[in-house]
């Protein structure tokens, strides 16, 4: 192995690190280094990784036409060497892209794609997180009980993969459509386990998603203070990670507080996504 690579290697494994802590910023440097790197080898499995790691972090900062074009460079890449396995992640992070732009029918294509090569490689790890993409597409769709089954398929594998972030997630997610549905109770009971396993983890961002989430049940049920204690606790940890939905909670926060000292102020908050 070059020195460039195992640099290349490095860099890809700090940004990594950065990423899975919440800091986008630090992580995207390092990829941004890397891919310098892989341009100069022309390796092309090593693009794939890092290419692939850049349209990630691009996807969650919100910048969707970077992550785009990285993504579609690493499925040309992909096609050329012949990955199926690595495809089918491809094809459905072009599919979260669209979901995030609440492009429902092309996420649900993409993901139904990438589905069948996934069953074809016996990629149980990444069926488990695309029955829960595709419990997202159900649930916005308004096909609830079609996403609690896709959530409760993602559930299954996850346990069976020992994959403990993988079920806090499923939780949450059940718990998510039980709230759009207002059945409070069920939702609640879903997001204080999937909170349960996430502090087990001490995986805070995990644990703050379920938090979020339980914050709006509370609020719908007119348990205010409840709702201000979770979302303080979730302001503070976007703070200390740095993430990008900072200034809507805080707003949100602030919003919820003079509720409280005003009980005749009705106005609702904007609501809040998992």
């Amino acid at each position: 192995m070059t020195l460039r690579h195992s640099l290349s290697e490095e860099l890809n494994r700090q940004g990594n690190e950065h990423f899975s802590r919440g800091y986008y910023t630090e992580a995207y440097t390092c990829y941004a280094k890397a891919l310098e790197y892989d341009r100069f080898t022309g390796d092309q499995r090593a693009l794939v990784a890092t290419l692939g790691n850049l349209g990630n972090i691009c996807a969650v900062s919100g910048r969707r036409d970077s992550a785009q074009a990285h993504y579609h460079e690493v499925l040309e890449l992909q096609k050329l060497l012949g990955d199926e396995k690595g495809i089918g992640t491809t094809l459905a992070n072009l599919g979260n892209l669209r979901a995030d732009a609440g492009e429902w029918d092309r996420a649900q294509a993409y993901y139904l794609e990438a589905l069948d090569l996934m069953t074809k490689t016996h990629d149980e790890p990444a069926q488990a997180v695309l029955f829960s993409d595709l419990g997202l597409v159900a649930r916005e769709t308004g096909r609830f009980e079609e996403a609690i089954q896709f959530y409760e398929r993602s559930l299954e594998l996850m346990r069976r993969l020992s994959n403990l972030g993988g079920v806090a997630d499923a939780w949450r997610m059940i718990g998510r459509t039980f709230l759009t549905q207002k059945r409070y109770d069920e939702a609640i009971a879903c997001c204080q386990t999937s909170q349960s396993v996430a502090e087990r983890l001490r995986d805070e961002l995990r644990a703050g998603g379920a938090r979020y989430v339980l914050a709006q049940c509370y609020e719908e049920m007119g348990r205010l203070q409840d709702a201000v204690d979770l979302l303080d606790q979730v302001v503070c940890m976007d703070r200390k990670y740095r993430l990008p939905k900072l200034e809507e909670n805080t707003q949100r926060l602030q919003a919820l507080r003079a509720r409280l000292t005003d009980p005749y102020q009705s106005r609702p908050c904007r609501g809040m996504q998992a």
